[in-house]
């Protein structure tokens, strides 16, 4: 699960495609699940979470190769949406 802080503005369906970008053969799926606006987030932005399911095909995954795609998946969405990961 990712949470990202971004403008108002920004569509929940362009995290979701951004996230897929990151590798479309490995990420089966990204299904948001929340959004907030309210006490906690900057006036003007938004906090987007979303799930990522992770179906390797030929093996199972190591945790640095896990560690790598979430790095990817937070890549893509911050340089898709100008947003940040949501601490």
């Amino acid at each position: 699960d990712f949470a990202f802080l971004v403008d108002r503005a920004v569509e929940a369906d362009s995290i979701i495609r951004a996230a897929r970008g990151a590798d479309k053969n490995l990420i089966a799926q990204v299904e948001l699940f929340d959004i907030y606006e309210g006490k906690g987030v900057p006036e003007g932005k938004k906090s987007v979470a979303i799930a990522v399911t992770i179906q390797p095909r030929d093996k199972t995954m190591t945790d640095q190769e896990l560690e790598d795609l979430g790095q990817r998946i937070i890549g893509q969405v911050v340089a898709k949406t100008s947003g940040q990961l949501r601490g």
